[in-house]
């Protein structure tokens, strides 16, 4: 939310708002709101000066256009060209003469250009450093300023802009009503609620007919009408003054009041043109196969969980986001000189939940939604209402129609009830006799004190209507603290308890990403989301348990509104992103829960929130939980070792995959066995499952992705992936110390001809049982197939590294192992010695 001070100013006395914008920050830092950026005013030195258009000559012999005009300044003038066409004879403009100086070291200067010299220039709006509109240059409305005055003085230019971050619990603070009311408190003066300045008076009988038919959707429905608006009739400065430092750009005067009007108050409002609405307005859900044009221009297909805004020919507006086109009120330039419009006001309060969804569904988030899902004060929509009819009449030269719709209510607000003494024991701070009730009034709270048991008292608070949050007694304590300041609270550091560190889980995870780092992986943090449409690109079968996902209530994205039952497509997603930024030679690697529900799970208790769970409640939260085991993702693509000057590097492939995988659960203490296996998406002739040592536990999968999934999801061919269950593998506290002899060792090679069905990792097991004690490593170098070996066979040469701790091996003892290791892979195999 961006704001200035001047208008900051007209709900608070100018002359208790410091004059420093750092000082105005910082008074906006004590209540507890983030300053983002303070924009300086724009650095413009020289002569601007405002000016009226006295003469304009079309120059028509060049491709674009382009205007000489005379413009003075009272006694005098100039000649410039200018190549806007948005102004005419008569039009008051801003001129920057030769010797001005614009934001980013413009220099203004006499040049000539176009066959003619010109002698300064006509600014635009961005030029100025008022905005990013640069559409045509800025024309001022009659009466703004008079020819020959000084443009910076007129414009505000010299006024500096603050912004701020505005959280979501927070919302009152998205309009200036909110945050004059935090400045008054912080600065500690007077402050007067710009509401109560805004007179609605009594207006019997209905504007439009209106029904709600979603009450839980929309709480309140306000509509107010003006005839005989002139949509041609200009914005006073002041207004599109405001609406630039608050990053907003005018359009016309009747966009521009409703803008103006929701920025000032907090209401959210909307014009249709009353011409144009068919029948009574009714608020519902949107049925199946509905469409919405917006004002955008796009057609929506709608969702039944969107709200709607209909008249009798269908829906008119996608309610809390955007109007439709079809009630539209048109541009001045669409309509006959003179035309007037009859104009609907509507302010309404919508649910946040509801508002929400749809911005996120539709990618359409809007300044209204904004303020919408941040929760709107439910007793504003008549007053906005009025404010804008107001101005309506008195800017645009309307007539206020008789009667105003009001169609529902403001929900009740309960009370909270809080101990007189709370916030002292909390904060372990003793505050000034009175305070908390003090505080909580600025707030807005209506606060009576009770008697209670102790003798300290209770504070019984109604909060106000635009304050949702404050709901509980802890609510009331953090608005004490708050306001009283969070530097007043004494800060003491609580002492480190020893014998506490790392939990063994947290160590392995560690050494697990430390090792695929050094091994020149690139740790990233996949999205945990995913559609169901994912699953058909990954090739997976309809029965998958992977299919099996939990949806998310409030999505960040709609389309990816389901949590993740493995690493593979988020890590796939960054893939393609990092190569379509110029990354080829990718090896990225992601260490994260997923989540898998079961196939029935138990029903999740719904537990009081005034105490803690009893064990048997507890239990049966986490009986219904999904799991949520840690997984470790690798994805491989391009180069896995660089091409350069000493050859052409080697892609990535499947080897590189298994070997990653292999050395997770090195690093985890226990050695992995790839093991051949088919499983989507990797491709069914080069994948592998990963086999924890010496038991069945499959852990994970390894290899090449299936040629029909590389296809799906536009990554490079050949790209290589794989995923291990970590909480899987055995979780060891004390890992083995290796065993390292003085003694050199034995090397013996074998080649053993087997069938091509025997997996290598199955020969290296039988070998190693085979060799015994004495075996050291087993390391498989070669593989051949031919006709020396026949058809179906192959030869397998392994390497055996053989050594005793107390002694030097003999050549009769290393042969011995070695026809042991080969006997065992006989026996178990049927291989013969090649």
């Amino acid at each position: 939310m961006r704001v200035s001070a001047s208008w900051l100013a007209r709900h608070i006395d100018p002359a208790a708002i410091p004059a420093s914008p750092d000082a105005i920050g910082e008074a906006f830092v004590r209540v507890g709101l983030e300053v983002e950026e303070i924009h300086p005013a724009p650095e413009i030195t020289g002569p601007v000066t405002v000016a009226r258009v006295a003469e304009v000559e079309e120059l028509t012999e060049f491709k674009k256009p382009i205007r000489y005009c005379r413009v003075e300044f009272g006694d005098r003038h100039r000649y410039v060209i200018c190549g806007a066409t948005n102004f005419a004879v008569g039009d008051l403009v801003v001129v920057t003469e030769p010797g001005a100086v614009l934001p980013g070291g413009f220099a203004i200067a006499q040049r000539e250009t176009y066959g003619r010299v010109s002698d300064g220039m006509i600014a635009s709006a961005k030029e100025l450093g008022l905005g990013a509109d640069h559409t045509g240059i800025l024309v001022l409305p009659p009466g703004t300023a008079e020819p020959g005055d000084d443009a910076l003085e007129t414009l505000g230019l010299s006024e500096p802009v603050i912004e701020l971050a505005v959280t979501p619990d927070r919302g009152y603070c998205f309009a200036v009503r909110g945050l004059a009311r935090e400045l008054a408190t912080s600065l500690d003066v007077d402050y007067t609620d710009p509401v109560a300045r805004i007179d609605v008076p009594e207006a019997p009988g209905d504007a439009w007919p209106v029904r709600i038919a979603d009450t839980e959707g929309c709480a309140r429905f306000v509509v107010r009408r003006v005839d005989g608006v002139d949509p041609a009739a200009p914005s006073p400065w002041w207004m599109r003054r405001a609406l630039l430092s608050a990053g907003m750009r005018p359009i016309s005067l009747i966009v521009d009041v409703t803008n103006f009007v929701m920025l000032d108050l907090g209401q959210p409002l909307h014009g249709y043109d009353a011409s144009r609405v068919a029948g009574t307005i009714e608020v519902r859900r949107a049925a199946a196969g509905e469409k919405l044009e917006t004002l955008d221009g796009q057609t929506r297909a709608l969702d039944p969980d969107d709200l709607l805004i209909t008249d009798d020919s269908g829906p008119i507006g996608l309610a809390g986001v955007m109007g439709g086109a079809s009630t539209e009120i048109p541009a001045p330039e669409e309509l006959e000189p003179g035309a007037r419009v009859d104009v609907l006001l509507e302010a309404a309060h919508f649910a946040p939940a509801v508002i929400a969804r749809a911005a996120r569904r539709h990618k359409l988030p809007s300044e209204a939604s904004r303020r919408f899902e941040r929760v709107v004060d439910p007793a504003l929509p008549p007053v906005a209402a009025e404010r804008a009819a107001q101005l309506l009449v008195e800017l645009g030269g309307g007539t206020l129609a008789g009667g105003r719709t009001d169609e529902g209510g403001v929900p009740a607000v309960p009370q909270v009830r809080m101990p007189l003494s709370l916030p002292d024991r909390v904060a372990g701070v003793h505050y000034p006799r009175g305070a908390t009730v003090r505080r909580l009034t600025q707030v807005g709270c209506a606060v009576v004190l009770d008697a209670a048991d102790d003798g300290q008292g209770v504070v019984v608070a109604t909060p106000p209507t635009w304050r949702p949050d404050l709901r509980q007694p802890a609510d009331l304590v953090e608005e004490v603290l708050r306001l009283e300041g969070y530097d007043a609270i004494p800060s003491e550091l609580p002492a480190a308890p020893p014998g506490r560190g790392l939990t063994p889980a947290q160590l392995r995870r560690r050494a697990v990403s430390r090792a695929l780092a050094e091994a020149g992986h690139v740790e990233v943090l996949p999205f945990p989301f995913v559609s169901d449409a994912v699953w058909d690109d990954l090739g997976l079968a309809a029965d998958d348990e992977r299919r099996r996902t939990v949806a998310v209530t409030n999505p960040l994205d709609a389309e990816r509104s389901r949590l993740s039952t493995t690493l593979l497509p988020g890590l796939l997603d960054m893939l393609v992103r990092n190569r379509s930024r110029g990354a080829d030679d990718l090896a990225l690697y992601a260490i994260a829960q997923v989540v898998q529900p079961r196939e029935d799970p138990p029903a999740m208790p719904d537990p009081a929130v005034t105490a803690r769970p009893s064990d048997d409640e507890y239990a049966a939260i986490r009986a219904a939980l999904p799991d949520q085991p840690v997984h470790v993702g690798v994805v491989l693509a391009g180069n896995r070792e660089p091409r350069g000057w000493w050859g052409t590097g080697r892609p990535a492939s499947w080897e590189d995959a298994v070997e990653a995988a292999r050395l997770t659960g090195a690093a985890a203490g226990v050695e992995l066995r790839p093991r051949r296996a088919e499983r989507a998406p990797w491709h069914p002739g080069r994948c592998a499952e990963l086999v924890v040592a010496g038991t069945d536990t499959v852990a994970g999968y390894a290899g090449e992705l299936h040629p029909k999934v590389v296809e799906a999801l536009g990554l490079p061919a050949r790209t290589a992936a794989c995923e291990i269950d970590l909480d899987a593998l055995p979780l060891r506290e004390e890992l083995p110390v290796p065993r390292v002899s003085p003694f050199p060792p034995v090397a013996v090679d074998v080649a053993l001809v087997a069938d091509e069905a025997v997996p290598a990792a199955d020969l290296a097991d039988a070998l190693t049982a085979g060799a015994g004690e004495l075996l050291e490593s087993v390391r498989l170098f070669d593989v051949y197939t031919g006709d020396q070996v026949g058809a179906g066979k192959r030869s397998l040469a392994f390497s055996l590294r053989l050594r005793a701790a107390d002694r030097t091996l003999t050549s009769e003892e290393a042969n011995a192992a070695r026809d042991a290791a080969v006997a065992e892979a006989t026996a178990r195999h049927g291989v013969a010695l090649r």
